[in-house]
């Protein structure tokens, strides 16, 4: 029963959360499917796109600039790293390894994902050498914020609606900062943002599911873990309590 329990409590996807999080996660991809095969080889903004912003360059000024740019810095190698590793000190101390392994699994899984899907789709700014859908900055920014959601949801035992609500809420705001710095500084499109939005969401859901289920798995394989040795150690002392008893009565006693 302890085993279950402490399972339970260590799933890095709450079972609550499993429905609406599955619904919304491939909606999600159907929205990244959508877009891709609309800007597929495109070089140019929307509709939409030039309606938020007219013109791809620099759309905002000081001191809105420098908020834009210590946005942006976050999801730069450098400030993605510094995130990172206070992420998972964090899981460390709180020792949950699960939750390392998802962090680093699902940010890795998403860096690869958007970084792929720039290559099928084509899409370009500033010129052919720059492709940019979908955002990874947004992506690596949403996915950080879905993680830590989802951790929190689940140590606090929150319910299908208050566990949904923190984790769409959180990851809606860290895409709208991070989505916002990036069409602001002309490096992406808000299409490429809603793209890298989606693509997190997809792929952080698909992510913690198979770590629960390999974990499970796992602890439900025969002949591991601690289970099989209470067993083997009670057939042990039944075995010698039979050797004794008939040296006992061999002995007439």
């Amino acid at each position: 029963m302890s085993g279950r329990v402490g399972g339970t409590r260590e799933r890095v996807l709450p079972p609550a959360l499993r429905m609406p999080l599955g619904v919304a996660a491939g909606l999600a991809g159907l929205v990244v499917l959508a877009l891709g095969l609309r800007y597929a080889g495109d070089g140019g903004p929307g509709r939409v796109d030039g309606w938020l912003v007219p013109s791809t360059a620099d759309s905002v000024r000081p001191p809105w600039r420098y908020a834009a740019l210590a946005v942006d810095f976050l999801g730069e190698p450098g400030g993605a790293a510094v995130l990172m590793v206070t992420a998972l000190a964090g899981c460390l101390l709180l020792r949950r390894p699960r939750a390392a392994v998802f962090l680093l699994a699902a940010t890795g899984l998403t860096v690869a994902t958007t970084t792929l899907l720039k290559h099928l789709v084509g899409r370009t700014i500033h010129g052919a050498g720059n492709l940019s859908f979908p955002s990874g900055h947004t992506a690596f920014a949403t996915t950080l914020a879905l993680v830590a959601a989802l951790l929190v949801a689940g140590r606090r035992g929150l319910g299908r609606t208050a566990g949904t609500l923190l984790v769409l809420g959180a990851g809606l705001a860290a895409g709208l900062a991070m989505g916002w710095a990036e069409v602001a500084l002309g490096a992406h499109y808000a299409s490429d943002a809603l793209g890298g939005w989606c693509t997190a969401l997809a792929v952080v859901h698909a992510t913690a599911w198979l770590i629960d289920r390999a974990a499970e798995r796992g602890a439900a394989r025969p002949g591991t873990g601690s289970a099989t040795r209470p067993e083997s150690g009670t057939a042990g002392r039944s075995a010698a309590r039979g050797v004794a008893g008939r040296s006992r009565r061999g002995r007439g006693v």
